[in-house]
């Protein structure tokens, strides 16, 4: 594939012809290259200071390479091929993203469903698990651990023979680990955020042991960086980061396409990259990930920028002046397209340089930690649902931080998701956050083009607790337009967390009422479903949503 191709069309075009000659002569690109932590205020330069060595990571990366064959030639020696990734956020989405694209098979376990993460309990004889945490602190990686580990030994199976780490130098989990003997412990560079990690030992070692050719993933992101770094109006990390960051007025919708590209999923990490870094001090950029031909797609908004991620061996050289597909009714659209490892660094420059546009600091993530405590809390001391519960069939609707979305306690799931809908402003968003088993209810996701249709809105789509880490800094710390349509379910089946005094079940409860909390904290109005049958209950969400279209 060629290293990068990029498209800037209409208002997208405009914003980098107006922004990227100043950010030239601010010498921005070579500044950003030298790890100028200034870049972005006063107020930012303490956290820039310790974040920016993911713009040169190749120094740190390459020796990592050979580490990373060897311990897969000694796995796969012992018949052990089959890798379980535990980690979220930054240390889950890249690995996925890679291993996809290059046709490896990877488990991901970023969930605190029970159903998704028992079902990562089998073939345990041929299993590595890879823990990959900077600290080892997040809730979520050290339940899946202690799960994961004390399966290990119910199997007869060494834990510590069978756990890769991956985290930060001096951290507790690294700490913890040499003195539980793990099978390897990978260091990753302290100086690089979890969402900007892709070509870190994050991204490097659940993929390489994968299968992944990681060499040629580094080789590809190196071949971009001399254009990155240069001080040129043709460098295309400042144009993206013009084209997305500089609209005026700001296009903070961001619908992100796959329009043929080979890049397996890179809308979600481009998605917790963008909103994660953006969405704070009330404005930000909202990434909204669509198929070909749904709604966000089929009409033209004033805030809505399209972003087509393509095919750039097909583009055969597009230029600036080419039309928009024909499935884009806007003519407002960036297209960008070209190698995996060139793409993660083209972002991670976009953003860097949006952060700047949009005066804010792009490293911190100040509002994710609010969702954190408020779960905590809950953990420590359970407090009754928010709200009267209203049940419809096999499901329990609850409101928060809007209790007009229930009517004199007569309300369906249908009537519920209407009223919800109606409180969408004129450029506000929908976001819908699944507490389910995003590997097996995928069908759940059929209702987003349906209410994108209903509410004339972009409408988000995430699963939980995994968006937490990614759109959830947007939808408490950006723009106050958001409704938020919550679905939680009761397990069948739950699952202990060894060593802790609470099972999974309540655990992804407690994120997802104390996420809710934190919300309604901010006037944002959520509309709960809770599914007390799993599967009836997820039927009748969907033929609900269904019957208002």
């Amino acid at each position: 594939m060629s290293s990068l191709s990029l498209t800037l069309l209409g208002a997208a075009r405009q914003a980098a012809e107006a922004q990227v000659p100043g950010l030239v002569d601010h010498e921005f690109a070579s500044r950003l290259a030298a790890k100028d932590h200034t870049l972005w205020g006063p107020e930012a330069e303490d956290e820039s200071a310790k974040r920016l060595g993911w713009v040169a990571p190749f120094e740190a990366a390459r020796p990592l390479v050979e580490q990373i064959t060897a311990l897969r030639a000694e796995l796969a020696a012992e018949g052990v091929d089959r890798v379980v990734l535990a980690g979220m956020g930054g240390s889950s989405l890249a690995p996925e993203v890679i291993t996809a694209t290059y046709g490896a098979q990877l488990v991901v376990l970023d969930s605190t469903d029970p159903q998704q993460v028992s079902a990562a309990l089998t073939d345990l004889e041929r299993t590595v698990l890879v823990v990959s945490s900077k600290s080892g602190s997040t809730v979520e990686t050290d339940s899946q651990r202690r799960i994961v580990q004390q399966a290990f030994s119910s199997a007869g199976i060494s834990a510590a023979a069978r756990t890769v780490v991956v985290t930060d130098p001096g951290s507790p989990l690294g700490e913890s680990a040499r003195e539980q003997g793990v099978r390897a412990v990978f260091e990753a560079d302290p100086s690089v955020g979890g969402r900007y990690s892709a070509l870190t030992a994050f991204g490097l070692v659940p993929s390489g042991l994968a299968g992944v050719d990681i060499a040629a993933l580094l080789d590809e992101a190196e071949s971009a960086l001399d254009l990155l770094t240069e001080d040129d109006a043709a460098n295309p990390g400042l144009q993206l980061g013009a084209a997305i960051g500089g609209t005026s007025p700001l296009r903070d919708k961001l619908v992100i396409a796959d329009a043929g590209s080979p890049l397996v999923g890179i809308g979600a990490w481009i998605e917790q990259l963008v909103a994660e870094s953006t969405g704070k001090e009330g404005t930000g950029l909202l990434p909204v990930i669509v198929a070909d031909g749904e709604p966000e797609l089929t009409r033209d908004a004033d805030d809505v920028l399209v972003v087509e991620i393509v095919d750039a061996e097909a583009e055969d050289g597009a230029s600036v002046d080419a039309d928009p597909a024909e499935t884009v009714v806007s003519p407002h659209v960036v297209r960008t397209g070209g190698s995996l490892g060139a793409q993660f660094l083209l972002w991670e420059f976009a953003t860097a340089v949006a952060g700047s546009l949009l005066g804010i600091n792009p490293f911190d993530q100040p509002d994710v930690e609010s969702a954190k405590v408020a779960a905590r809390s809950l953990l420590g001391s359970p407090a009754p649902e928010s709200g009267e519960a209203v049940t419809d069939g096999a499901v329990e609707i609850r409101a928060s931080g809007d209790e007009s979305l229930l009517t004199n306690g007569q309300v369906t799931v249908a009537e519920a998701v209407q009223a919800l809908l109606a409180r969408v402003p004129d450029t506000g968003y929908v976001a819908v956050m699944a507490y389910l088993d995003r590997t097996s209810e995928t069908e759940l996701e059929e209702i987003r083009p349906q209410l994108a249709a209903l509410a004339g809105r972009p409408v988000t789509f995430g699963w939980g607790p995994r968006f937490l880490h990614s759109t959830g800094q947007f939808h408490k710390g950006g723009p106050a337009v958001g409704v938020f349509l919550q679905i939680t379910t009761s397990a069948e089946q739950d699952l202990d967390v060894p060593e802790r005094p609470f099972t999974l079940t309540q655990l992804i409860s407690a994120q997802a009422n104390g996420d809710a909390a934190v919300l309604a904290e901010h006037g944002r109005p959520v509309l709960q479903l809770h599914l007390t049958d799993r599967k009836a209950g997820l039927q009748q969400v969907i033929d609900a949503v269904s019957s208002l279209s």
